[in-house]
């Protein structure tokens, strides 16, 4: 299947230093509001890290289960990249069932890989990019891609938005102590 490369992007008021902790591992996000996330559609609720360094491996855990995600690069404090071997059910199915499994939801949307790049920017703060790239066994791929796409792009800003949060929060609180 091709691989598809899905990038956001978002300014934050922060040092890439004080960015980064957040990236490599963040506390519980907001239960979300969007309603095809409270549909069933997986999304992003926690992040953690055993080890440092390339070799470490992180949870990216969502709803529906753990991303398993083997740090390749660690460029502290500029980029973040990761393989990922094991990736959860897109959605939970709905059903009068304690707990359904169906075939379809397995093997449509694999992610591969990911990465956070953190940039400095002139005026001390970060741009920092979430990508995901991709792979879906949906036919046309061209027509399902517009949606997949949008589904990671949504996931990318609950993500980023929380680390924008915590860092600006780490932030502003260091201003206020000096």
């Amino acid at each position: 299947p091709t691989m598809f490369e899905v990038r956001s992007a978002i300014e934050i008021a922060a040092t890439p230093e004080q960015v980064w902790k957040h990236v490599v591992s963040f506390s519980d996000l907001p239960e979300p509001q969007d309603w095809f996330f409270r549909a069933g559609l997986a999304y992003p609720k926690r992040a953690r890290i055993v080890g440092s360094g390339p070799g470490a491996i992180r949870y990216c855990e969502f709803s529906t289960g753990p991303f398993v995600e083997p740090i390749e690069v660690w460029d502290e404090p500029r980029m973040l990249r990761f393989r990922v071997t094991e990736n959860p059910a897109p959605m939970h199915e709905w059903s009068p069932y304690a707990e359904v499994l169906p075939k379809h939801l397995h093997g449509y949307m694999i992610s591969k890989q990911g990465q956070f790049q953190l940039t400095r920017l002139a005026d001390g703060h970060t741009l920092l990019e979430g990508t995901t790239w991709y792979q879906h066994g949906l036919w046309p791929a061209e027509y399902w891609c517009w949606w997949s796409d949008a589904i990671i792009h949504r996931i990318h800003l609950r993500v980023l938005a929380h680390i924008r949060t915590l860092s600006e929060d780490d932030a502003s609180g260091l201003r206020s102590s000096n």
